[in-house]
């Protein structure tokens, strides 16, 4: 990914709950844009929230769930993201997929 300038963002909505062949889809959608070779990928865990169904999604101390809303960012030059996205077909996702663009002010990677 460049170091600054015009970028795409991939949002992805999926409950925590989601799975693709016994395994979280989250962690699926992570690891095949790694493999893809994505600049990146963040999944945030939400507090509370609702789609499609209506239903309100919400973590509480005392009662487990897996069905809190969890964000899943990518962030790279559009023909990576847009390269990456029959990825998410395959994968059969339920939720909401959402694109934009972004401005990327500071993309430094680390050299491990």
């Amino acid at each position: 990914m460049a170091r600054s300038g015009r970028a795409l963002r991939l949002s992805i909505f999926v409950d925590e709950g989601d799975t693709w062949e016994h395994k979280p889809l989250y962690a699926e959608i992570v690891h095949r844009a790694r493999k893809a070779g994505l600049a990146g990928a963040t999944v945030i865990r939400g507090i509370e929230g609702y789609g499609g169904t209506r239903s309100i999604h919400t973590s509480h101390l005392f009662r487990l769930s897996d069905h809190v809303p969890l964000l899943i960012v990518l962030v790279d030059d559009e023909e990576r993201i847009r390269a990456f996205l029959p990825q998410l077909d395959e994968s059969r996702i339920t939720g909401m997929a959402a694109l934009d663009e972004v401005d990327v002010v500071l993309g430094r990677h680390r050299v491990r």
